[in-house]
């Protein structure tokens, strides 16, 4: 679309995600007009820590908005605003930062986990949160601090999601969404508002955090400063925004039942709307709030498999392993493994780099490949690492679909990074054994975001939008004979982990002198 045939108003969508930042300028339509992203690195200070300096996320924030923009930005209407769920970033008194921001894959609360747990019970955990406590997560992180660091604790003023601080940096205001409060396990998910109980058992005042409001709701308008940043007006409205997940359930049109999104990013997530806050008493899965109020055209809440280690195990097998850089290098990598058949030739990759959630909560899993032979080659490697990330969602989606207590889903939409690659999507074809179709925008926590904002602004009704701005490429389907190995590479999947635990914690807390 030129830009002499854009019309106005337009809409800004943002996702502050865990690798990079991802911006689309879309018309009220949906129509993608300009897209930018720009990229920021994981800090691990001592093994098993993960953090981010928040202001690198600002500086590729601007990069990317002012890329997304560029012909375009006096004709935006307004800015929606998405971000990685759970992680914590810490202000003083005077909104200063308080060191980098700690993020969800981060597994040093291991302890406090356990102390929360204790603490609340774990049947009034799940019932007022809906989901298992994680490491990584807001309320675990916030308990450590308070243990592990009372003199920096003490020194908290506000506790804000990523996204939260991005809006506060960009207008000003101080607020979140019932979908990133959720994420921090201190929310009660049927009342959608910060839970007593919750605050009490880790610490924490009401005081500390910002005020749940509708993620479709004005929160403020570009300060001048920051519009100056951005190459945008001032005062341009910047409504509340939602969580990555949430946002990207509206960007894939995923708002009733009987759809299945997975989610193919750094880590994976397999999600499915809910119209009630159903949770899953075993805590293997996460019931989160949407996006969406209750009763405003679609589903208040969703059930969410999260894996942790799904593009960040080939990300890892790309830059610490194999070396290979470029803007190609992943297509050369998929490239590579389209050159051996299913099941690498006898190697399985279990990715537990960082742990893994559902369905294991496990923090001290590790990754392992399993039938390392000398013939084994690169191709070989790569291979195994999307067919094991590819398990370890499979393994999520099996649990999902017996809480869900549904019917099985007829095709699986993809979303993410990931899902660029027809190799990966044939892999996950063939071990879902059901059609796959991708979403053709990957960006859809950016296009979720912008629904929001458009919705904010006046301009449309979200719940509507989201259902004809989906775009899908066409169906693909499962091949019967791969389907079948696949499934006798499951079952192998499945019993590696229980048959390695007690290995693989012995060797993890070893690994404080890596």
């Amino acid at each position: 679309m030129s830009a002499a045939s854009v019309v106005a108003p337009l809409l800004l969508g943002i996702d502050l995600g865990t690798s990079s930042v991802k911006v689309l300028c879309v018309t009220c339509a949906g129509e993608v007009v300009g897209s930018g992203s720009a990229e920021y690195p994981v800090r691990a200070p001592q093994p098993g820590f993960a953090e981010q300096e928040a202001g690198l996320w600002w500086a590729a924030v601007q990069r990317a908005v002012r890329t997304a923009s560029t012909g375009h930005a006096d004709a935006i209407a307004a800015v929606g605003l998405s971000g990685q769920m759970h992680g914590a970033v810490l202000l003083d008194g005077t909104g200063a930062l308080l060191g980098n921001a700690i993020i969800w894959p981060d597994q040093r609360s291991a302890n406090q986990v356990r102390e929360l747990t204790a603490r609340v019970g774990a049947a009034r955990l799940i019932e007022t949160t809906g989901s298992p406590v994680a490491t990584g997560f807001q309320a675990a992180t916030l308990l450590w601090l308070r243990t592990q660091r009372p003199e920096l604790f003490a020194r908290i003023a506000t506790v804000l999601a990523p996204k939260d601080w991005l809006r506060l940096h960009m207008t000003g205001a101080l607020a979140t969404d019932a979908g990133d409060g959720s994420g921090t396990l201190m929310l009660d998910v049927q009342a959608r508002d910060w839970s007593p109980a919750l605050l009490e058992a880790v610490g924490v005042a009401r005081s500390q955090l910002p005020a749940v409001r509708p993620s479709t709701e004005i929160a403020g308008e570009l300060l001048p400063a920051a519009a100056e940043a951005l190459g945008l007006r001032a005062h341009t409205p910047v409504v509340v925004g939602s969580a990555d997940t949430a946002c990207g359930m509206l960007g894939a049109g995923t708002v009733e039942s009987d759809t299945l999104l997975v989610n193919l990013s750094t880590g994976g997530q397999l999600v499915r709307p809910a119209a009630q806050p159903a949770v899953d008493t075993r805590g293997r899965l996460h019931t989160f709030c949407s996006a969406l109020a209750p009763g405003s055209g679609g589903a208040g809440w969703y059930q969410m498999g999260a894996t942790l280690n799904v593009g960040m195990a080939l990300r890892w097998l790309r830059t610490q392993v194999l070396g290979w850089t470029g803007d190609d290098a992943y297509a050369r990598m998929t490239a590579r493994a389209a050159e051996v058949p299913p099941g690498a030739g006898g190697l399985l990759f279990l990715p537990y780099l960082v742990g893994e959630r559902t369905p294991l909560l496990d923090p001290a899993a590790r990754a392992a490949f399993l039938g390392l032979a000398a013939a084994h080659s690169q191709a070989h490697l790569v291979r195994a690492v999307l067919e094991g990330a590819t398990f370890a969602c499979y393994d999520a989606y099996r649990v999902l679909m017996e809480v869900g207590a549904g019917a099985l889903p007829q095709q699986v939409l993809l979303a993410g990074g990931g899902a660029r690659s027809l190799v990966w999507r044939q892999i996950v074809a063939d071990v879902f054994g059901v059609e796959v179709r991708r979403l053709l925008v990957t960006e859809q926590s950016a296009l979720g975001a912008a629904l929001l904002a458009g919705h904010g602004a006046g301009l449309l009704d979200v719940a509507q939008a989201a259902r004809t701005w989906a775009r899908l490429d066409a169906p693909l389907p499962p091949d019967p004979v791969r389907q079948a190995r696949y499934t006798e590479l499951f079952a192998l999947y499945t019993r590696a982990y229980p048959a390695n635990r007690e290995i693989m914690h012995a060797l993890g807390a070893l690994q404080n002198g890596i």
